[in-house]
């Protein structure tokens, strides 16, 4: 009896190993590696995503959205932010600028299903500032009260002036153009952003941070690999690329980690002990992304910029020639 029940045993067991065989192997996605061994971080990813920076109020509390909810809030964000939809009165349709089609912000949550990209604090919000914060705040409040948003170009935003989005705007999601490209060698990687053409040429030998009297707009960006994960710190920024109200001792860490065939999550670690009271985390799983890096035409720059001055200098004047008609002769 023992002689025949163990070839049937055999059997079974046999079959039942090449049955589980299709799963077992898709559940042992390994990184893919370059020729040199390093994670293989390359292609073109997009950031666009209708998960907001920081939690929402009415949200407060909840991490995570359940598959429904999820479902239910991709909906009603895609519904309630149609520019395609006529407002009541023609200056907030002006106010849009461009219909529907222009604009590509996404129309769905983060894969994690998280209700804010701010992973750390736990509640998803940015930080307090610290009082030396609060201070260049108020100094620069005091400044725009005695000029106007257009007396002069450097008056307009970086984005606007078609110079940079910074760091780390520039990986996070936007209204449009949110693919970048992921380009490596054995002793650098290239991040291309589609947004405003800017190019990161990231050194991954070692090498030290540029002097501290050098600043950049994007800062001096220096890369070393802990396992598979990128590892990018940022430093050496100037002071004109304030993010969310930073200045020139901003600390970017930056971690990029293929977590799925399909998926590249991004990490970053914003350090600023002069404006934020404490570090904070942003987690963004981007997607694969099948289409190309456009080269981006800046028009703001070319016609734009002119058309706002110009038309600053035409709301002064006329509001001295109004407050002339009032003034008694």
């Amino acid at each position: 009896m023992a002689r025949l029940v163990r070839p049937c045993v055999l059997v079974l067991v046999i079959a039942f190993t090449l049955a589980l065989q299709p799963r077992v192997a898709g559940q042992t996605w390994q990184v893919p590696r370059t020729s040199w061994g390093h994670a293989d971080l390359q292609g073109t990813w997009s950031t666009a995503t209708i998960t907001p920076l920081e939690r929402p109020a009415d949200l407060a509390g909840k991490a995570f959205f359940t598959e429904k909810e999820a479902a239910d809030y991709e909906r009603q964000i895609v519904e309630r932010t149609n520019r395609d939809q006529r407002a009541d009165n023609a200056a907030t349709d002006v106010a849009r600028a461009y219909n529907d089609f222009w604009w590509d912000s996404g129309t769905r949550v983060v894969p994690t299903r998280r209700t804010s990209l701010i992973v750390d604090p736990p509640e998803g919000r940015i930080p307090p500032l610290t009082p030396e914060a609060d201070k260049r705040q108020a100094a620069l409040a005091e400044v725009r009260k005695t000029r106007g948003p257009a007396d002069h170009p450097e008056d307009r935003n970086l984005w606007e002036r078609c110079i940079t989005r910074g760091l780390p705007t520039a990986m996070l999601p936007q209204v449009y153009n949110n693919n970048y490209q992921i380009m490596q060698t054995r002793d650098h990687v290239v991040i291309l952003a589609e947004m405003i053409h800017d190019a990161r040429v990231i050194p991954i030998d070692n090498r030290p941070h540029q002097p501290a009297h050098l600043r950049y707009w994007m800062g001096d960006s220096v890369g070393r690999w802990e396992g598979d994960t990128l590892v990018v710190e940022t430093t050496n920024f100037t002071d004109k690329t304030s993010y969310r109200g930073s200045g020139e001792n901003l600390r970017l860490v930056e971690r990029f980690t293929r977590t799925a065939p399909d998926i590249l999550t991004y990490m970053v670690t914003v350090h600023d002990p002069s404006t934020f009271t404490r570090p904070w985390t942003i987690e963004l799983p981007v997607r694969r992304s099948d289409g190309e890096i456009y080269e981006y035409a800046c028009h703001e720059a070319n016609y734009g910029l002119e058309g706002i001055l110009r038309g600053h200098r035409a709301e002064e004047k006329y509001a001295t020639e109004a407050a002339t008609k009032k003034t008694p002769k």
